[in-house]
């Protein structure tokens, strides 16, 4: 599961890297926004995770399903502090920054170990 964080994290850098190079810094940022907004709470519900996974009497499917659902929410307030506290906000860059970052974590299952 953090194999897919990592891919997560490299695909937010390269796509800040390049909206930089398209919008300038407000792009950069903006795309750095929109992945970080969708990436750390992926690792902290996969840290979780891990720390469920060997714990005794733990409920691994509703811890799952409980870190699943405050993934989701924690995404999306991390996005209204964006959208509300960053003024320069570049909307498309945000929003290309926030897909791929969703996306990308689909590369680590292609991958081979």
């Amino acid at each position: 599961m953090f194999r897919a964080i990592l891919f997560q994290v490299g695909a937010v850098i390269i796509t800040a890297l390049a909206a930089g190079l398209f919008a300038g810094t407000r792009g950069a940022v903006s795309a750095a926004l929109g992945g970080v907004a969708c990436t750390l709470p992926n690792f902290l519900f996969a840290l979780r995770l891990r720390l469920v996974v060997n714990r005794p009497g733990a409920s691994y499917p509703a811890n799952f399903f409980l870190g699943e659902f405050v993934k989701v929410a924690a995404t999306v307030g991390l996005l209204v502090v964006v959208v509300r506290e960053y003024s320069d906000l570049h909307w498309p860059s945000m929003l290309i920054g926030l897909v791929l970052a969703s996306q990308a974590g689909f590369l680590a299952f292609w991958k081979k170990s």
